[in-house]
């Protein structure tokens, strides 16, 4: 009896993540919080955004806020323009069912 793999239903969701400063987050010392660029496999984006955000809860990161920009024929077929190096982030995240962070852009308050 041969097994047969079933067909992945995991799709690649791109997630813009605002975090809001915890001990132990990593950035940088004056920085008032950060954005996180991720991008999340799940069946659907609903299940990309608790996954995303258990693992930041365990990295100690504070999860505030998360906006959804869709998979990657969604993104394309809203005009997004998609490079190499973003496609192959988004191909490391389905082929190991990961979230990877693409780009960590942390906040500074400007206290003139």
């Amino acid at each position: 009896m041969s097994e047969r793999k079933k067909p992945s239903r995991q799709q690649v969701f791109t997630l813009l993540v605002e975090v809001g400063r915890k001990d132990g987050d990593g950035l940088p010392d004056k920085a008032t919080g950060a954005a996180l660029m991720l991008y999340a496999s799940g069946v659907d984006e609903a299940e990309a955004v608790r996954e995303s955000v258990a693992i930041l809860k365990q990295a100690d990161m504070n999860p505030l806020d998360v906006t959804g920009y869709g998979t990657l024929a969604e993104r394309e077929a809203d005009g997004h323009d998609i490079g190499d190096e973003e496609r192959n982030l988004m191909q490391r995240a389905l082929d190991e069912n990961a979230v990877i962070v693409a780009q960590v852009t942390p906040f500074f308050e400007d206290r003139n």
